[in-house]
């Protein structure tokens, strides 16, 4: 999906940096899961403030809060890629 997509719209600076280290189970720091906790609950409090419905928002917020208590808020945040792997019960991008 990666490479059927990394040359379009949806292709960012972002994602040629995360998704390899998605694929290859990284999880080193580079953005933290909770600094991301951190600037979504700025964003939710903005735009709850002013009437602003986020419901994909407060999805992601729930997804890495899961990760903070269950892995650590010390890892990357792409390795919300290993939250849904585990849901999935599977690998991507690996061998199992």
């Amino acid at each position: 999906m990666f490479q059927a997509i990394r040359g379009g719209l949806a292709g960012s600076t972002v994602m040629e940096a995360k998704a390899p280290m998605m694929l290859a189970g990284n999880d080193q720091p580079g953005f933290k899961i909770d600094l991301h906790i951190k600037d979504l609950n700025n964003a939710l409090d903005c735009a709850h403030s002013v009437g602003a419905p986020v419901p994909m928002t407060a999805q992601v917020q729930e997804v890495l809060q899961w990760m903070h208590h269950h892995q650590g808020g010390q890892k990357d945040h792409s390795a919300m890629a290993q939250y849904y792997e585990s849901l999935a019960d599977l690998k991507i991008g690996r061998e199992q």
